[in-house]
């Protein structure tokens, strides 16, 4: 009994060896490919006619564009020329305001001649703006005599003064030259009414 358990185990190591050495030799098969198969390749180019149904003519109710051309009717901005009668402004009344040059700037007026007892004078007046701006003698004749010139050349010089600063024919006569006096405002007072003072 002893002596046949290492027969076994070397005639099972054997068999194992051969098992594991067994090599399967390949066996060559050729598939021949029907030749109905390529008849399926005819089939493929019947999708492609469904191709054209792809364009479904929907594309022409996009053409409703044309219907957004509203953008024309939104031309109501030159219903926004309303501007033009904004043109009122023009009339301006300006040339009428041409007739504010109508006052004189300066007049100038002589009075009456005034006989005075000694002789006869007359006064010139140049007024601006209804302001006296000057008085002169416009005419003096004293008929040569000595007193009367004297008289004259001292009074008239105080009473052309006293006039100015008045602004009137309202002044004071000039002591020891009372007729001069009297002659030079006469004639003033004459000259100051065409003058509208």
């Amino acid at each position: 009994m002893v002596k046949r358990g290492p027969i076994i185990i070397a005639t099972t190591l054997a068999g194992l060896v051969g098992v594991l050495s067994f090599r399967s030799t390949p066996i060559q098969v050729k598939i021949s490919l029907p030749a109905t198969t390529t008849t399926s390749v005819p089939s493929r180019p019947t999708t492609t006619t469904q191709v054209p149904r792809r364009p479904t003519t929907t594309v022409p109710p996009t053409t409703t564009v044309p219907h957004a051309t509203t953008v024309p009717h939104a031309t109501t901005v030159p219903h926004a020329t309303t501007v033009p009668p904004t043109t009122t402004v023009p009339p301006t009344t300006v040339p009428p305001t041409t007739t504010v040059p109508v006052v004189p700037s300066t007049q100038t007026v002589t009075g009456q001649v005034i006989d005075y007892s000694y002789g006869t004078l007359s006064v010139k007046v140049v007024a601006k703006s209804k302001k006296i701006t000057s008085i002169t003698i416009a005419s003096l004749n004293d008929g040569g005599n000595p007193r009367s010139q004297y008289i004259d050349n001292y009074a008239l010089p105080i009473l052309i003064n006293e006039a100015k600063n008045a602004q009137s024919a309202n002044i004071a006569t000039v002591s020891g030259a009372s007729y001069t006096s009297a002659g030079f405002v006469a004639s003033l007072q004459n000259a100051l009414t065409q003058l509208g003072i």
